[in-house]
Protein backbone atom coordinates (compact mmCIF):
# COMPACT_ATOMS: atom_id res chain seq x y z
CA UNK A 1 0.00 0.00 0.00
CA UNK A 2 1.41 3.07 -1.09
CA UNK A 3 2.38 5.89 1.89
CA UNK A 4 -0.34 8.44 0.27
CA UNK A 5 -3.03 5.64 1.01
CA UNK A 6 -2.02 4.82 4.32
CA UNK A 7 -1.62 8.46 5.96
CA UNK A 8 -4.76 9.57 4.40
CA UNK A 9 -6.63 6.16 5.89
CA UNK A 10 -5.22 6.93 8.99
CA UNK A 11 -6.22 10.39 9.53
CA UNK A 12 -4.79 13.09 7.20
CA UNK A 13 -7.62 13.77 5.04
CA UNK A 14 -8.77 17.45 5.09
CA UNK A 15 -10.87 17.51 2.85
CA UNK A 16 -14.84 19.22 3.68
CA UNK A 17 -17.40 16.07 4.35
CA UNK A 18 -19.53 15.26 1.33
CA UNK A 19 -23.51 14.77 2.31
CA UNK A 20 -22.32 10.53 2.37
CA UNK A 21 -19.93 11.77 4.85
CA UNK A 22 -22.26 13.25 7.23
CA UNK A 23 -25.04 10.40 6.67
CA UNK A 24 -22.61 7.99 8.01
CA UNK A 25 -21.36 10.12 10.36
CA UNK A 26 -24.64 11.10 12.15
CA UNK A 27 -25.66 7.32 11.59
CA UNK A 28 -22.60 6.25 14.18
CA UNK A 29 -23.82 8.94 16.26
CA UNK A 30 -27.03 7.67 16.60
CA UNK A 31 -26.42 3.74 16.81
CA UNK A 32 -23.55 3.77 19.25
CA UNK A 33 -24.89 6.77 21.58
CA UNK A 34 -28.27 4.23 22.23
CA UNK A 35 -26.00 1.24 22.69
CA UNK A 36 -25.48 2.01 26.23
CA UNK A 37 -29.12 2.30 26.84
CA UNK A 38 -29.92 -1.24 25.51
CA UNK A 39 -26.92 -2.51 27.77
CA UNK A 40 -28.28 -0.91 30.00
CA UNK A 41 -31.74 -2.64 29.71
CA UNK A 42 -30.15 -5.74 29.26
CA UNK A 43 -28.19 -5.90 32.40
CA UNK A 44 -31.82 -6.25 34.59
CA UNK A 45 -31.22 -9.56 33.46
CA UNK A 46 -28.65 -10.98 31.67
CA UNK A 47 -24.86 -11.16 33.08
CA UNK A 48 -22.31 -8.78 31.46
CA UNK A 49 -20.37 -11.76 29.99
CA UNK A 50 -23.43 -13.09 28.06
CA UNK A 51 -24.52 -9.25 27.16
CA UNK A 52 -20.79 -9.45 25.22
CA UNK A 53 -21.42 -12.60 23.66
CA UNK A 54 -24.47 -12.25 22.38
CA UNK A 55 -23.65 -8.21 20.36
CA UNK A 56 -20.40 -10.50 19.09
CA UNK A 57 -22.86 -13.31 18.24
CA UNK A 58 -25.34 -11.51 16.44
CA UNK A 59 -23.00 -8.64 14.88
CA UNK A 60 -20.63 -11.39 13.31
CA UNK A 61 -23.69 -13.62 12.38
CA UNK A 62 -25.07 -10.32 10.43
CA UNK A 63 -21.97 -9.68 8.42
CA UNK A 64 -21.37 -13.54 7.35
CA UNK A 65 -24.85 -13.21 5.08
CA UNK A 66 -22.95 -10.43 3.18
CA UNK A 67 -21.60 -11.49 0.06
CA UNK A 68 -18.53 -9.31 -0.04
CA UNK A 69 -17.60 -10.96 3.51
CA UNK A 70 -15.88 -13.75 1.94
CA UNK A 71 -13.60 -11.45 0.38
CA UNK A 72 -10.16 -13.63 0.97
CA UNK A 73 -7.28 -11.70 3.17
CA UNK A 74 -3.78 -11.98 2.39
CA UNK A 75 -1.95 -14.52 4.98
CA UNK A 76 0.14 -10.88 5.75
CA UNK A 77 -2.56 -9.15 6.74
CA UNK A 78 -4.31 -11.47 9.45
CA UNK A 79 -2.26 -11.02 12.21
CA UNK A 80 -3.98 -7.43 11.87
CA UNK A 81 -7.05 -9.05 11.94
CA UNK A 82 -6.55 -11.00 14.81
CA UNK A 83 -5.29 -7.50 16.83
CA UNK A 84 -8.07 -5.87 15.99
CA UNK A 85 -10.79 -8.87 16.83
CA UNK A 86 -9.13 -8.27 21.07
CA UNK A 87 -8.81 -4.48 20.51
CA UNK A 88 -11.77 -3.23 18.97
CA UNK A 89 -13.99 -6.12 20.29
CA UNK A 90 -13.70 -8.58 22.46
CA UNK A 91 -11.62 -6.09 25.35
CA UNK A 92 -13.89 -3.17 25.08
CA UNK A 93 -17.27 -5.20 24.71
CA UNK A 94 -16.47 -6.96 27.77
CA UNK A 95 -15.58 -3.83 29.60
CA UNK A 96 -18.26 -1.81 28.79
CA UNK A 97 -21.08 -3.76 30.74
CA UNK A 98 -18.82 -3.86 33.23
CA UNK A 99 -18.57 -0.24 33.96
CA UNK A 100 -21.96 -0.25 33.36
CA UNK A 101 -22.83 -1.66 36.84
CA UNK A 102 -21.37 1.17 38.90
CA UNK A 103 -22.20 3.95 36.68
CA UNK A 104 -25.11 4.44 34.65
CA UNK A 105 -25.71 4.56 30.54
CA UNK A 106 -25.03 8.02 30.07
CA UNK A 107 -22.30 8.79 31.79
CA UNK A 108 -20.85 5.67 30.09
CA UNK A 109 -21.26 7.44 26.55
CA UNK A 110 -20.01 10.07 27.86
CA UNK A 111 -16.77 8.81 28.88
CA UNK A 112 -17.05 6.97 25.45
CA UNK A 113 -16.77 10.55 23.97
CA UNK A 114 -12.89 10.77 24.50
CA UNK A 115 -12.65 8.44 21.73
CA UNK A 116 -11.15 11.13 19.21
CA UNK A 117 -8.26 11.79 22.19
CA UNK A 118 -6.82 8.44 22.08
CA UNK A 119 -7.45 8.13 18.45
CA UNK A 120 -5.65 11.46 17.25
CA UNK A 121 -2.71 10.62 19.95
CA UNK A 122 -2.37 7.52 17.97
CA UNK A 123 -2.44 9.08 14.78
CA UNK A 124 0.24 11.41 16.05
CA UNK A 125 2.81 8.76 16.77
CA UNK A 126 2.11 6.71 13.57
CA UNK A 127 2.49 10.00 11.63
CA UNK A 128 4.08 12.40 13.83
CA UNK A 129 1.35 15.24 12.97
CA UNK A 130 -1.50 16.51 14.78
CA UNK A 131 -4.26 17.74 13.28
CA UNK A 132 -4.59 21.45 12.32
CA UNK A 133 -6.78 24.51 12.04
CA UNK A 134 -10.39 24.11 12.98
CA UNK A 135 -9.52 20.48 12.85
CA UNK A 136 -7.32 20.74 16.11
CA UNK A 137 -9.71 23.22 17.63
CA UNK A 138 -12.68 21.32 17.00
CA UNK A 139 -10.99 18.41 18.89
CA UNK A 140 -10.02 20.48 21.69
CA UNK A 141 -14.02 22.48 22.06
CA UNK A 142 -15.81 18.98 21.37
CA UNK A 143 -13.46 17.32 24.46
CA UNK A 144 -14.18 20.75 26.60
CA UNK A 145 -18.44 19.72 25.52
CA UNK A 146 -17.81 16.16 27.01
CA UNK A 147 -15.95 17.59 30.22
CA UNK A 148 -19.10 19.74 30.96
CA UNK A 149 -21.45 17.26 29.91
CA UNK A 150 -19.39 15.34 32.95
CA UNK A 151 -19.32 17.28 34.77
CA UNK A 152 -23.05 17.42 35.09
CA UNK A 153 -24.17 14.33 34.84
CA UNK A 154 -21.86 12.73 37.77
CA UNK A 155 -22.82 9.42 38.89
CA UNK A 156 -22.89 8.32 42.92
CA UNK A 157 -22.44 5.25 43.03
CA UNK A 158 -20.02 3.58 45.85
CA UNK A 159 -17.56 2.07 42.87
CA UNK A 160 -18.40 4.88 40.55
CA UNK A 161 -13.95 5.17 40.25
CA UNK A 162 -13.89 1.65 39.10
CA UNK A 163 -16.72 2.27 36.55
CA UNK A 164 -15.04 5.27 34.87
CA UNK A 165 -11.35 3.23 34.73
CA UNK A 166 -13.20 0.49 32.82
CA UNK A 167 -15.32 2.89 30.44
CA UNK A 168 -11.96 5.01 29.73
CA UNK A 169 -10.06 1.92 29.01
CA UNK A 170 -12.18 0.92 26.59
CA UNK A 171 -12.02 3.80 24.73
CA UNK A 172 -8.43 3.55 25.04
CA UNK A 173 -8.57 0.34 23.10
CA UNK A 174 -10.90 2.03 20.12
CA UNK A 175 -8.86 4.86 19.96
CA UNK A 176 -5.90 1.85 18.69
CA UNK A 177 -8.09 0.09 16.76
CA UNK A 178 -9.52 3.06 14.81
CA UNK A 179 -5.87 3.30 13.57
CA UNK A 180 -4.96 -0.06 13.23
CA UNK A 181 -7.82 -0.60 10.93
CA UNK A 182 -7.68 1.84 8.47
CA UNK A 183 -5.25 0.95 6.26
CA UNK A 184 -6.46 -2.39 6.22
CA UNK A 185 -10.05 -1.45 5.74
CA UNK A 186 -8.68 0.60 3.00
CA UNK A 187 -7.47 -2.30 1.23
CA UNK A 188 -9.91 -4.94 1.41
CA UNK A 189 -12.93 -3.01 2.43
CA UNK A 190 -14.79 -2.60 5.19
CA UNK A 191 -16.85 -6.19 4.94
CA UNK A 192 -14.65 -8.34 4.98
CA UNK A 193 -12.52 -6.85 7.72
CA UNK A 194 -15.18 -6.26 9.99
CA UNK A 195 -16.63 -10.17 9.38
CA UNK A 196 -13.72 -11.72 10.23
CA UNK A 197 -12.56 -9.65 13.23
CA UNK A 198 -16.56 -10.46 14.75
CA UNK A 199 -16.04 -13.71 13.62
CA UNK A 200 -12.66 -14.34 16.06
CA UNK A 201 -13.91 -12.08 18.88
CA UNK A 202 -17.19 -14.01 18.94
CA UNK A 203 -14.74 -17.12 20.07
CA UNK A 204 -12.76 -15.26 22.64
CA UNK A 205 -15.24 -14.01 23.99
CA UNK A 206 -17.59 -17.41 24.07
CA UNK A 207 -16.23 -18.36 27.77
CA UNK A 208 -17.55 -15.51 29.62
CA UNK A 209 -20.73 -15.77 27.45
CA UNK A 210 -21.17 -19.96 28.74
CA UNK A 211 -20.38 -18.70 32.30
CA UNK A 212 -23.07 -15.43 32.48
CA UNK A 213 -25.56 -18.19 31.19
CA UNK A 214 -25.96 -19.59 34.75
CA UNK A 215 -26.35 -16.27 36.70
CA UNK A 216 -29.05 -14.63 33.53
CA UNK A 217 -32.50 -15.28 33.84
CA UNK A 218 -34.35 -15.03 30.44
CA UNK A 219 -36.84 -11.58 30.00
CA UNK A 220 -38.02 -10.61 26.37
CA UNK A 221 -37.01 -6.70 27.15
CA UNK A 222 -33.06 -7.54 27.89
CA UNK A 223 -32.94 -9.80 25.51
CA UNK A 224 -34.58 -8.14 22.94
CA UNK A 225 -32.52 -4.71 23.91
CA UNK A 226 -29.62 -6.66 23.44
CA UNK A 227 -29.82 -8.29 19.94
CA UNK A 228 -30.72 -4.88 18.68
CA UNK A 229 -27.53 -3.44 19.87
CA UNK A 230 -25.64 -6.59 18.46
CA UNK A 231 -27.69 -6.79 15.13
CA UNK A 232 -27.52 -3.30 13.95
CA UNK A 233 -24.65 -1.61 16.81
CA UNK A 234 -22.14 -4.15 16.04
CA UNK A 235 -22.95 -5.61 12.68
CA UNK A 236 -24.45 -2.65 10.87
CA UNK A 237 -22.37 0.19 12.91
CA UNK A 238 -19.47 -1.84 12.26
CA UNK A 239 -19.09 -1.76 8.77
CA UNK A 240 -20.60 2.20 8.65
CA UNK A 241 -17.36 3.18 10.85
CA UNK A 242 -14.92 1.69 9.01
CA UNK A 243 -16.20 2.71 5.57
CA UNK A 244 -16.68 6.24 7.41
CA UNK A 245 -12.72 5.80 8.15
CA UNK A 246 -11.99 5.13 4.81
CA UNK A 247 -13.72 7.87 3.57
CA UNK A 248 -12.20 10.99 5.88
CA UNK A 249 -9.89 9.22 8.03
CA UNK A 250 -9.56 7.71 11.30
CA UNK A 251 -9.82 10.81 13.41
CA UNK A 252 -12.34 12.42 11.91
CA UNK A 253 -14.02 9.62 11.80
CA UNK A 254 -13.49 9.27 15.41
CA UNK A 255 -15.62 12.60 16.04
CA UNK A 256 -18.60 10.70 15.72
CA UNK A 257 -18.07 9.68 19.16
CA UNK A 258 -18.51 13.21 20.60
CA UNK A 259 -22.06 13.44 19.25
CA UNK A 260 -23.00 10.10 21.83
CA UNK A 261 -22.86 11.87 24.72
CA UNK A 262 -25.58 14.02 23.18
CA UNK A 263 -27.62 10.71 21.98
CA UNK A 264 -27.45 9.19 25.51
CA UNK A 265 -28.69 12.52 27.15
CA UNK A 266 -31.58 12.84 24.76
CA UNK A 267 -32.14 8.75 25.52
CA UNK A 268 -32.31 9.21 29.38
CA UNK A 269 -34.12 12.48 29.30
CA UNK A 270 -37.18 10.77 27.24
CA UNK A 271 -36.93 7.42 28.17
CA UNK A 272 -35.25 7.64 31.77
CA UNK A 273 -37.07 10.61 32.53
CA UNK A 274 -33.48 11.93 33.26
CA UNK A 275 -33.06 16.18 33.80
CA UNK A 276 -30.91 18.58 31.98
CA UNK A 277 -29.07 21.06 33.74
CA UNK A 278 -27.76 24.99 31.84
CA UNK A 279 -24.19 23.11 31.96
CA UNK A 280 -25.04 20.45 30.71
CA UNK A 281 -27.26 22.61 27.52
CA UNK A 282 -23.71 24.07 27.20
CA UNK A 283 -21.90 21.42 27.36
CA UNK A 284 -23.88 19.59 24.40
CA UNK A 285 -23.38 23.01 21.90
CA UNK A 286 -20.03 22.78 22.29
CA UNK A 287 -20.16 18.85 21.27
CA UNK A 288 -22.03 19.25 18.19
CA UNK A 289 -19.84 22.87 17.31
CA UNK A 290 -16.41 20.53 17.97
CA UNK A 291 -18.18 18.07 15.40
CA UNK A 292 -18.71 20.94 12.47
CA UNK A 293 -15.45 22.34 13.21
CA UNK A 294 -13.67 19.02 12.65
CA UNK A 295 -15.77 18.31 9.64
CA UNK A 296 -14.23 21.39 7.86
CA UNK A 297 -10.96 21.19 5.44
CA UNK A 298 -7.47 23.10 7.02
CA UNK A 299 -6.48 25.71 5.33
CA UNK A 300 -3.91 25.70 2.91
CA UNK A 301 -3.80 21.96 2.60
CA UNK A 302 -5.21 20.91 -1.17
CA UNK A 303 -8.08 18.71 -1.10
CA UNK A 304 -7.52 15.32 -0.67
CA UNK A 305 -9.41 11.92 -1.19
CA UNK A 306 -8.36 8.34 -0.04
CA UNK A 307 -7.61 6.49 -3.38
CA UNK A 308 -10.32 4.51 -4.52
CA UNK A 309 -9.65 0.59 -4.83
CA UNK A 310 -11.82 -0.69 -7.31
CA UNK A 311 -13.55 -3.41 -4.84
CA UNK A 312 -14.40 -0.58 -2.30
CA UNK A 313 -16.26 1.59 -5.24
CA UNK A 314 -19.92 0.44 -4.77
CA UNK A 315 -19.57 1.61 -1.10
CA UNK A 316 -18.58 5.47 -2.12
Amino acid sequence: MGSRVLSTSVGTNREAFRPLDWVLFVSIALIWGSSFLLMAIGLQSLAPGLITWMRVGFGAAILSLVPRARKAIDSEDRPRILALSFIWVAIPFSLFPLAQQYINSAVTGILNGGTPIFTAIVATILLRRLPRGAQLLGLFVGFGGVVLVSLARGSTGTNEALGVFLAVLATVCYGVAINIAAPIQQKYGSVPVMARMLALAAIWTAPMGLAGLRSSTFEWGPVLAVSAAGFIGTGIAFSVMATLVGRVGSTRASFSTYLMPVVATVLGVLLLGDRIVSLEVLGIGLVIGGALLASRRERGEPPLRAEKPRHMSAGR
